[in-house]
Formats: structure tokens, sequence, C-alpha cells
């Protein structure tokens, strides 16, 4: 995710931020690696307290928003480590940002939801 405050979010965009944003484990998530930088599933899930499956969608579902990055790397002694960390992003919710990018949902999500 490339998002400052310069360049609002589309709607799509701002949907899926907030959505990843909306669970309680997945801001823990957020404050844990930005506190504590990189890590990996094993020593992350220890840390939050969440078994590896649940931490694996929930990072899967911010890394989808844009919100974390993944990287596959070799341990020493050859096993594969999946690290996570924060991506660095800004996102300015105001009136206006709303507005913005309301405007550019297409007609479809604009309907109103029953």
């Amino acid at each position: 995710m490339k998002q400052t405050s310069d360049a609002p979010p589309s709607g799509e965009e701002l949907l899926r931020i907030l959505a990843a944003l909306a669970n309680p484990h997945r801001m823990r998530i957020l404050a844990t690696l930005w506190a504590n930088g990189r890590n990996y599933i094993s020593q992350l899930a220890r840390e939050i307290g969440i078994s590896r499956p649940l931490l694996h969608l929930h990072l899967n579902k911010l890394e989808e928003a844009g919100l974390v990055r993944s990287e596959m790397e070799l341990s020493e002694d050859g096993k594969a480590l999946n690290y996570f960390e924060v991506t660095p992003f800004e996102v300015l919710l105001h009136p206006h940002v709303i507005e913005q990018a309301a405007q550019s949902l297409p007609p479809e999500n604009r309907k109103e939801d029953v």
C-alpha cells in the first residue's frame, strides 16, 4: 500500500483497510509488529497469544489491505521462516476523504445495503 495524505485511497482500498482494522486481533498484530519490528509466525503467535493458523488468517487479511508485508527467509538450520512487518502507511479519515473514496466506488457498491 502506498497511501499518503497527498493521495487519498480509492473507495475499494479504504474499504479493505477499514475491514482489516475492524478486528481486535488484527489491531494487536499491527501494534505488536510496529512495537517489536518484523517477526515470524511462530514467535508472533506466542507474543500475541493466538494459534498460528488463526494468526496466519489475520496476517493474510492485513497483507491484502497493504498494511503488512511478508518475506520468506531460510534460518541457519535450513528452516523456511515467513517474516512479517508493518508496511509504512498513513490513512487520513476525514469526511472529504470518505466522500472522494465513495465517489470512486463502482455503481453496484453505491446501492443501499439491505
